[in-house]
């Protein structure tokens, strides 16, 4: 995810990528080769040596409370990659950081910024297919083995698959109605914690998301994210295939989404809703309007919504 958001960096015209901060100096360098940024071991060193607006944090998600109250203490605006932290107590003291520090924090829920789902959040605040009667989520895959000291194996370090991976469908179904007033959820446990989760959540007006994530498949089992919403006079479908739009009595539509080549080169369609929130986070601080599509308080609650996910499934797993 560093270099992912490295790269982004790179085709903003109101941002440069000035330092990579690395425990291993040869992959950072790896990493900033193209960006000419300087490399450092330490959040320490960075600061010392550079001039430095913002910090972006991807980092074990065990390690994101301790570095945006490192990066806020020093005055500096934070984005941090999901989850925001591992439990409410160190959600609370990252937002508590950015308030006394008078800097701005945004975690990096992407899928609230992916073209998609940004197209099925106007679709239901314009109305035009009325009322957003239910949603199903879905997000799987093989368990990501790439990451350093096989982290995301340890419960303890990233959460599990319910709360590292399924965390993004959760984020966006509050995005897209609130808080629930009711949830269920079902979920197995891989020896990494809940691999796999099942959650029903319904909103006020009655309004039904049903979520299915998780990262206990097989090896080579291929990556998915889909979803079906269902409104009162249409759907909006994304399945192992482009967005269609299905309206009654006409054909169905496929939304375009513009190619559109960035600043210092690159596709922004090919990075995703990794540019669109970046660039979101980076306008927004250089403007001061607040941040609106997702903030730290909508994160926390993900994160409050989240564990209670995880530990409805935990409960009833052990009823088993």
């Amino acid at each position: 995810m560093g270099r992912m958001h490295a790269s982004v960096y790179g085709t903003l015209g109101n941002a440069s990528l000035v330092a990579l901060v690395d425990k291993s100096p040869d992959r950072a360098a790896a990493i900033g080769k193209e960006s000419g940024a300087k490399i450092f071991t330490t959040l320490e060193e960075a600061f010392a040596s550079c001039e430095i607006d913002a910090v972006d944090i991807c980092l074990p998600t065990d390690l994101h409370a301790e570095f945006t109250i490192k990066a806020a203490n020093a005055g500096k605006h934070v984005l941090c990659e999901k989850p925001m932290a591992m439990s409410l107590a160190e959600c609370d003291a990252m937002i508590a950081a950015a308030a006394e520090n008078k800097v701005r924090l945004m975690i990096a829920h992407c899928i609230r910024f992916w073209p998609e789902y940004a197209y099925l959040t106007k679709l239901k605040e314009t109305g035009e297919l009325g009322k957003l009667l239910s949603v199903n989520l879905t997000r799987y895959g093989e368990f990501p083995t790439w990451s350093e000291d096989n982290w995301l194996s340890d419960e303890s370090r990233a959460g599990g698959g319910a709360f590292d991976m399924h965390i993004h469908d959760t984020d966006y179904a509050l995005g897209l109605f609130g808080d629930p007033v009711e949830m269920s959820a079902f979920g197995t446990d891989d020896g990494r914690g809940i691999g796999q989760i099942f959650a029903t959540m319904r909103f006020a007006g009655g309004s039904i998301a049903h979520l299915e994530g998780g990262w206990n498949l097989p090896r080579h089992t291929p990556f998915k994210m889909a979803f079906r919403a269902i409104f009162e006079r249409g759907a909006a479908i994304m399945d192992d295939g482009p967005l269609t739009i299905y309206r009654p009595n006409e054909d169905p539509m496929t939304p375009e989404f513009p190619k559109m080549e960035a600043a210092g080169g690159g596709n922004i369609s090919d990075m995703g809703g990794y540019y669109h929130e970046i660039k979101y986070f980076v306008d927004r601080v250089l403007s001061g309007e607040p941040f609106e599509v997702t903030n730290a308080e909508s994160s926390r609650r993900t994160t409050e919504v989240v564990l209670e996910e995880i530990r409805q499934a935990k409960d009833r797993g052990r009823q088993a």
